[in-house]
């Protein structure tokens, strides 16, 4: 189910960003370009980890960026950037972060079974690793078969 949502459109690897701010945003823009959701939806997932900190680190190294559906997302949208150089957004276990997977959805529902799909990609931490490690699209879009 990720092939469906992890296209060639919305994957970057190695980006250069200076903050998580700028990592997050990365992770929207495609989104957005897409056609998954707003600027609006961008914006407010950085205001998340503004107001309630960085909740989204969920692994050493990984970030979940998100918002909620009501603040500008169209349909359900999955994104996934990888940085050239990690960056801090705050968490004491699971800073710096190397990889923001960014998701959008329309509703409360309609993203959960991307949701799990994702979940059981990232349980193996040899997928962790691919994703931190990953030289090309390919590599990452062949793991998500």
């Amino acid at each position: 189910m990720l092939a469906d949502y992890l296209t060639p459109d919305v994957i970057r690897l190695r980006i250069r960003v200076s903050n998580w701010q700028e990592a997050v945003r990365a992770g929207g823009q495609l989104l957005m370009q897409a056609g998954k959701c707003g600027l609006s939806y961008v914006e407010s997932m950085v205001r998340a980890v503004q107001e309630m900190g960085p909740y989204m680190v969920l692994a050493p190294g990984l970030a979940l960026a998100h918002a909620r559906p009501e603040d500008g997302a169209d349909v359900v949208g999955l994104s996934l950037v990888t940085l050239a150089t990690p960056v801090e957004f705050g968490s004491e276990t699971n800073d710096p972060v190397s990889v923001v997977i960014s998701f959008c959805a329309p509703d409360h529902e309609s993203h959960i079974g991307m949701l799990q799909s994702l979940a059981e990609f990232l349980i193996n931490e040899d997928n962790q690793r691919l994703l931190k490690t990953a030289e090309t699209v390919d590599e990452i879009l062949s793991a998500v078969i």
